[in-house]
């Protein structure tokens, strides 16, 4: 009986924490037993609610978005190429939305056995402030978390 292959999703924005996850990613899992999903998740444009500015959006921020999204295709893509590259089944996906929350909904969706995500590395007020999505992501989703830190910088 032919075993299934393990589901990894792959969490990453375009910083050098989610590079260092690509880079873990690739150099430690197995090619032959890991299919992967390549996950980039668009924050929806924060846009004060005017009048003026209810659907449809002026053409100005229609462009906007599309150019971020087309973007994140882009580097989703090329994270998923480096992937296959090195032997790996490897998709690339992009959604729109609450990091935290689509990671977990994506993962839970696809049956995924583990999510590899990159640690930006907040403590203190700026965690609190601005959250961490790897942290949420360790204690919702439904299965298991790696979280990948880059190493520090020389200075």
């Amino acid at each position: 009986m032919k075993k299934r292959k393990m589901r990894i999703l792959l969490a990453i924005d375009d910083s050098r924490f989610s590079a260092a996850a690509l880079e873990m990613l690739a150099a430690e899992r197995s090619p032959a037993t890991c299919v992967v999903r390549v996950l980039h998740v668009v924050e929806p444009l924060d846009v004060p609610y005017y009048p003026e500015l209810t659907e449809p959006y002026p053409v100005s921020l229609r462009d906007i978005q599309a150019k971020r999204l087309e973007a994140a295709r882009r580097f989703a893509a090329g994270a998923a190429a480096r992937l296959r590259a090195a032997g790996f089944q490897a998709e690339a996906a992009v959604r729109t939305g609450s990091p935290r929350s689509l990671v977990v909904e994506v993962a839970t969706q696809w049956r995924a056995d583990l999510i590899v995500v990159g640690s930006h590395g907040r403590r203190g007020l700026a965690r609190l402030l601005l959250g961490s999505v790897s942290d949420y992501v360790a204690h919702h989703a439904p299965c298991s978390v790696e979280i990948v830190r880059a190493r520090k910088r020389k200075r």
